[in-house]
This record gives structure tokens, sequence and C-alpha cells, in this order.
């Protein structure tokens, strides 16, 4: 258990803390999870930067890794269902993308063949990560000017465009994901 698994284990604890908040909808409990989602996204950036600046790789890591990140983004998304702040087919989309392209990849992991992240994949990760930001935000905003007409405009109609966009975005990397890793695929 070396720090990098340490940081990817504190992020899934950060997650469900995160969640957890969330869902107390509350002026301070939105910012305090705002908050942690910010931190719990640090340790997404130490982790892989510690594992590789000192060589602490490790198999743990690479079934870790994609877990936590994926238990973050998907939980912070639920909570945000649950507050009806989004739809539940988008979030569906989202999570059937995230579980079958991680599958795909732990199952190639463990037959030693490493399936990367592409760059659309990590556009994907960059417009969910964008769009819990700017939830986030809204549901700030809307605690402190609940009548606003700015923050009703997110609501309304920036917040759900923004989600048409995340959600083409992965299905597009995912449909992606298995054509450039077709070849591969196949030999499973």
């Amino acid at each position: 258990m070396n720090i990098a698994n340490k940081l990817t284990i504190s992020r899934i604890v950060l997650a469900f803390i995160c969640i957890g908040f969330i869902l107390k909808n509350s002026f301070s409990s939105i910012l305090t999870a705002f908050i942690i989602f910010i931190l719990a996204s640090i340790t997404d950036f130490l982790d892989g930067f510690l594992a590789r600046r000192k060589n602490l790789i490790s198999d743990l890591g690479k079934l870790l890794d994609p877990i936590a990140d994926k238990i973050l983004i998907i939980g912070v998304f639920c909570a945000f269902l649950e507050l009806g702040v989004v739809n539940a087919w988008m979030i569906s989309v989202i999570m059937l993308r995230e579980f079958i392209v991680t599958g795909l990849r732990l199952y190639s992991l463990n037959k030693g063949i490493v399936l990367e992240a592409k760059k659309l994949g990590k556009h994907k990760t960059f417009s969910q990560v964008l769009g819990i930001f700017v939830i986030f935000l809204t549901l700030i905003l809307s605690k402190i000017f609940p009548s606003n007409e700015i923050v009703a405009f997110f609501y309304q109609t920036f917040i759900p465009l923004l989600m048409w966009y995340i959600v083409i975005i992965t299905l597009f990397s995912g449909v992606y994901y298995f054509w450039v890793n077709r070849h591969t695929i196949r030999t499973f």
C-alpha cells in the first residue's frame, strides 16, 4: 500500500462524503461538498503523478484508480439527480458508458493488455468535471440568490445544454474507444 494507492482510496472515501453533503442540500453542505469534490479531484491528479514520478505503479493502483474516478463522478451526478438538477436518462447513459469501458479496461488488464485512455476520453472526463463544477456553482448561487434570473437561466437552459454536450461526448468517446481497440477486443 503505497502513497499513490492511499490517495486513490482517500478519493473513494471523499466521494461518499461529498455525496452525503450534496444530499443535505443546504448552502453550507453544498459549499462543503464542492470543496470536498475539489480535494478529491486533486487526489486524482496526485496519485497518478506520484505513481509515475516515484515508480509506484502497482496492479492495485491500476485497478482502483478508474474505479475511484467512476465512484466520484457517477456518485456526484447521481446526487445531482436526486436534487432534480439533471435527468435520469442522461446519468444512465454516462453510467453505462463508464461501466462498459472500465469493465473492458479491467478485463484486458487482467489479460496483461493495457487499453489506454484516448484523447477523446480525456476530453469526456474534462467535460464531466466541468459540468459538475458548473452545477455546484449554480447550486451555491441558487442558495444565495434564490430568485435571480441568471441563476434561473443556468438551471433551465445552460445546465440542460451542458448535460447534452456531456452525454454526446461520453457516447462518442465510448464508440471511439471500442473502434480504436477493436482488434485487441477481438482477441478476447
